[in-house]
């Protein structure tokens, strides 16, 4: 087998490869002469301005852009900052919560406690014989209609 024979048919393998189709296989052999002998696509006036724009940024455009994030971000830690305020004031209401509440049962239960020790008959009994008190008899009572104020003043002598 001489050399041109060998050329031959490594061609004609390669030109099997590129003109058969593989089962699972999409990939297209990509054709660098030919795609470079292809005309330019043409393209309208406006999308070639657009696309001219697109890629151009002039200075006002990137210290808008600048502006506007040094913006958000200033927002962002404003709103974290309100955030962690706020975690840290329900926190202290929570405490503050708790302690009233041990508060109101501590309270409660002293009052039981002085309420329990208390024995009325005793103190009834001190009063009537002991330091001379009595009950009202009748016409010794006045009753004075407030009237809606909270409180009523004596200017003279209540009538007997």
């Amino acid at each position: 087998m001489n050399q041109s024979q060998g050329r031959r048919k490594t061609n004609r393998q390669t030109s099997y490869r590129r003109s058969s189709y593989i089962d699972g296989n999409v990939v297209r052999v990509a054709d660098p002469v030919r795609e470079l002998q292809r005309p330019p696509k043409k393209v309208n006036k406006a999308v070639r301005k657009n696309r001219d724009r697109a890629r151009y940024m002039n200075l006002s455009y990137v210290m808008f852009l600048s502006v506007a994030l040094v913006v958000a971000g200033i927002i962002i830690i404003g709103y974290l900052q309100m955030q962690a305020q706020l975690t840290v004031s329900i926190k202290q209401v929570a405490a503050l919560e708790s302690e009233l509440n041990d508060l109101r049962l501590s309270n409660d239960e002293k009052l039981e406690r002085i309420n329990s020790s208390i024995d009325m008959a005793e103190i009834k009994r001190i009063a009537v014989e002991e330091l001379g008190m009595s009950y009202a008899k009748e016409g010794q009572v006045v009753e004075i209609s407030g009237e809606g104020s909270d409180y009523v003043r004596q200017l003279g002598k209540l009538p007997q």
